[in-house]
C-alpha cells in the first residue's frame, strides 16, 4: 500500500484547506492510480476523501475520530475501499469492520509513556479488529535511545515495527520500506513459518 498526503500531521503544522489539499494530491494521484501498488490517501477531509475514492484511491487514511462518521458514509457507497480510523473512535462501524483498520495513533499528542502503552495494545486491539500501526519516525524513538541527529533513528523504528508485527499488526505503516520489509524477512525466516 503506497499512502500519500498532501498535508502533515506533525505537532505544530499548519492545516490545509480541503481544495487546496485536493490540488496538491491531484496530479500525484492521477500518475499512481492504475499501478500495480493499492493507493491509500491519507486525508481526514470528506471532500478529499470522496475526490480520491472517485479517482481511484482504495483505502483512505483518517487520523481524526471526529470525522470518521463522514468517511463511513462514503464507504457505504464505495464497497472496494477500506478505512485507516483511529482506534480510539467510539461508534457503529457494522457491517464494515472488514474493510476497516484501527490504528492505536503513536505520537498524537501523546507522552512516551502513553505511546509505549498503545504500541502494546495491540494484542488487544486485534480482538475488536485488524490493526495497523504508524510506526516509523515518531518522537518515541528519539525518547527512547536518546538520538538528537535526524535520519538516525533506523534501529529505533525497525525495533518498533518488528514488535507490532511479532504482536500481529496486519500492516505497519512505514517510511523506511526497503529495510523494514528487509528485517522482517529475516524475522519471518527465524521463526520458520516463512509467514510473518
Amino acid at each position: 500500500i503506497l499512502d500519500i498526503g498532501a498535508e502533515s500531521t506533525r505537532p505544530g503544522a499548519v492545516p490545509v484547506g480541503w481544495e487546496e489539499e485536493r490540488e496538491r494530491l491531484e496530479p500525484v494521484l492521477a500518475g499512481l492510480v492504475g499501478e500495480s501498488v493499492p493507493i491509500s490517501v491519507d486525508t481526514y477531509h470528506p471532500e478529499t476523501a470522496a475526490w480520491a475514492i472517485a479517482a481511484g484511491a482504495k483505502m483512505i487514511n483518517c487520523v481524526y475520530a471526529q470525522y470518521i462518521p463522514q468517511m463511513l458514509e462514503l464507504m457505504k457507497d464505495a464497497s472496494d475501499v477500506e478505512l485507516v480510523m483511529p482506534a480510539k473512535f467510539e461508534g457503529d462501524i457494522r457491517g464494515l469492520e472488514a474493510r476497516i483498520y484501527l490504528d492505536p495513533m503513536i505520537g498524537f499528542d501523546t507522552t512516551r509513556e502513553e505511546d509505549l502503552a498503545l504500541i502494546q495494545s495491540i494484542p488487544e486491539l486485534l480482538r475488536r479488529g485488524r490493526v495497523l500501526v504508524g510506526v516509523s519516525r515518531k518522537r518515541i524513538v528519539k525518547k527512547l535511545t536518546g538520538e538528537k541527529v535526524t535520519g538516525k533513528n533506523l534501529g529505533g523504528n525497525l525495533a518498533i515495527a518488528l514488535w507490532c508485527v511479532m504482536n500481529g499488526a496486519d500492516v505497519v505503516r512505514v517510511h523506511d520500506v526497503r529495510e523494514t520489509v528487509q528485517a522482517i524477512k529475516v524475522l519471518s525466516a527465524l521463526k520458520g513459518n516463512g509467514n510473518v
